[in-house]
């Protein structure tokens, strides 16, 4: 007879390779304490907006306050990030690090007791611009894999791919939760506890000192603006146009729901579309990075691009949430391959002694997007038929290919 164990072996055989490459990324002492602390940061500072906003209209303010508060923080985020990053290149992560997080902690731990008080709103918004000027924990853990992983590509590129995994866990549960937390019966409470959370994970992620990376010498005449290393302002550019895509992505996908009476369905479709971000980047991770990482990026963009007519197409089919929530998932799987190449790229062209600061002025770029297309995709639900802001995110990658396309004399070289 037969036995039955080889015909399981091919499947045990094919899941072997996740373990085996995900344990050697995190062979090196302390790599798996930072990526978890600093994931604990993350998940805090990206539930932050939402709980804020969460916070403010349920203690019966306006939603005017509440969009001026959302402003204030975009503000802070914009200029405290690039600034933050400039010190961590030249000082270490930890020495700007403790300080940053305890400093923003402040403001944050404020916001719930200014919102009781019903303080003045130029205050909230202070607040709120001071506790978004926080470390960038994304762009850190980046420069640590980097310097971990520096002498074997593959392992570095399956780092990034599971750092831009860990960003879609993020950025995705964070705004629920942070709405969950905020919009109960003690708004002051998750504002605290999402305070707690941001601050615990910045300094869990800066006592990791085994894996923080050394400060390197700046080149002689200092290291300058990092955006004049050649190809860095397109990239910021292309990552920008891309944060369009996430931005109109949300509102286009919670306008359809609200015009189809699927309202209760946006966050499992919204879900959707970044658990099919999140598995690309983990399936990316395990395979060799083929290629320049410039040619990566024009394929990644384009598959994206063409994977976002999906969602179009479904709505303007009459498609209902079972079909648009597969269209997302499968829309979703361009997104993390194009990121991941663009991080990886950006580290490549960047100074090491402006690295920090560079990520740190791509985030800002990508913040910028997310916002632009929040309000343009707004405007697309509000003025035209439910479902036709699709066409927003499918034409904002089209244009971030066109973008990168014009960066063929800076890359190739």
């Amino acid at each position: 007879m037969t036995s039955p164990a080889p015909a399981a072996a091919p499947a045990t055989a094919a899941a072997l390779p996740l373990f085996t490459t995900y344990r050697r990324v995190f062979d090196p002492p302390g790599a798996l304490a930072f990526t978890l602390a600093g994931l604990v940061g993350r998940l805090g500072y990206s539930m932050l907006g939402v709980a804020m906003l969460t916070a403010i209209v349920s203690s019966g303010h306006s939603y005017a306050l509440a969009g001026a508060v959302s402003a204030a923080g975009l503000a802070g985020v914009a200029l405290g990030l690039p600034l933050l990053g400039r010190l961590v290149d030249r000082y270490g992560q930890r020495r700007v690090a403790v300080p940053a997080a305890l400093c923003s902690a402040l403001p944050r731990t404020a916001a719930p007791f200014l919102i009781h008080f019903a303080a003045p709103g130029w205050l909230l918004c202070l607040a709120a611009f001071a506790a978004s000027c926080a470390p960038n924990l994304g762009g850190m853990a980046r420069a640590r894999w980097t310097h971990l992983h520096h002498a074997d590509p593959g392992l570095l590129h399956s780092a990034n791919s599971l750092e831009q995994t860990l960003d879609e866990v993020c950025f995705t549960l964070g705004p629920v939760l942070g709405a969950l937390l905020c919009g109960g019966g003690s708004p002051a409470a998750g504002l605290l506890l999402v305070s707690l959370l941001s601050t615990a994970g910045a300094l869990l992620f800066a006592a990791q000192r085994r894996t923080e990376p050394p400060v390197a010498p700046a080149p002689a005449g200092g290291t300058g603006f990092p955006l004049r290393a050649p190809g860095a302002a397109l990239l910021v550019a292309v990552f920008g146009t891309t944060g369009i895509v996430f931005g109109a992505m949300e509102i286009t996908t919670l306008a359809w729901s609200r015009a189809h009476g699927h309202q209760a369905a946006t966050g499992l479709l919204l879900g959707l579309q970044a658990a099919g971000s999140g598995l690309s980047g983990l399936v990316l991770g395990l395979r060799p990075a083929h290629g320049a990482p410039y040619r990566r990026l024009l394929l990644g963009l384009t598959a994206m691009a063409a994977a976002l007519l999906l969602p179009l197409a479904v709505v303007l089919l009459g498609g209902g949430p079972v079909p648009l929530g597969l269209a997302l998932f499968l829309a979703g799987t361009g997104t993390a391959p194009t990121m991941v190449t663009g991080m990886t790229l950006l580290q490549r062209v960047l100074p090491a002694a402006a690295l920090n600061e560079g990520m740190a002025i791509a985030v800002c770029g990508i913040v910028v997007g997310i916002s632009a297309g929040s309000a343009v995709g707004g405007l697309a639900a509000q003025h035209t038929p439910g479902g036709t802001g699709f066409a927003l995110p499918a034409a904002a990658a089209a244009l971030a290919l066109l973008l990168a396309l014009t960066g063929r004399r800076a890359f190739e070289h």
